[in-house]
């Protein structure tokens, strides 16, 4: 039986995908690095240090580890600023109707996030009041599509992985939430989500009805 929902953050609850993309993209001009979107788009998911060594490995360069953690500190920086432009306008569509039915129906929630940023966008969004927990990439050592972090909401609600349903747009984090042993509903495309339990492409279509008409039988 479904007790619990676990949701990604980013191109789920609000979309810093632009923002993350501008910051990346400044960092690697003032390294004389190629960056573009289809580079951008392998970083969907993936912590901020294994996002440096893609883009590093994407121009063949060679950078000290030491380095390395000094320029994701620079590219965190530049993003974080940023943040203070998000207000609670800022929710996806569908987002905050979804926490909002879920809270009314009495299920945990948490968030299972990548990011380290992360409470600073949900205090932006003004959504804190929303989660049970709040995992990120503080709570965790193994990023995507590791499950560690899934792992950690699930046990900090006290629930077992087949008791939750993820919510998740990107590749890694679907195969995380599989490898987990949870539910998963992706938002996306199909050639990124398409391996989820069941794929939406929006989460303005991914409403509680429309997951329980999927999973009827966790209901």
């Amino acid at each position: 039986m479904i007790k619990g929902f676990i949701f990604d953050l980013d191109g789920v609850i609000t979309d810093t995908a632009e923002l993350h993309y501008l910051a990346w993209k400044k960092l690697a001009e003032e390294m004389d690095w190629q960056f573009d979107r289809e580079v951008n788009e392998r970083l969907r998911g993936v912590s901020r240090m294994d996002s440096i060594n893609i883009i590093k490995d994407h121009n063949n360069a060679t950078v000290a580890e030491d380095k390395l953690i000094e320029l994701a500190t620079m590219k965190n920086i530049i993003y974080v600023d940023s943040l203070d432009t998000m207000t609670p306008d800022d929710y996806l569509p569908g987002a905050k109707e979804l926490l909002t039915h879920l809270r009314q129906e009495g299920f945990k929630v948490a968030l299972g996030s990548a990011s380290k940023n992360a409470p600073k966008v949900l205090k932006q969004l003004q959504a804190t009041g929303y989660f049970d927990v709040v995992g990120d990439g503080s709570s965790v050592s193994k990023s995507k599509p590791e499950p560690d972090i899934f792992l950690f909401g699930a046990e900090k609600m006290d629930l077992k992985p087949e008791e939750c349903i993820v919510y998740e747009d990107a590749e890694a984090g679907i195969d995380a939430a599989k490898t987990g042993g949870f539910h998963s509903v992706g938002i996306g495309p199909k050639d990124r989500v398409g391996h989820a339990n069941v794929r939406f492409d929006t989460m303005a279509d991914a409403t509680l009805f429309a997951v329980k008409s999927h999973f009827t039988e966790l209901f």
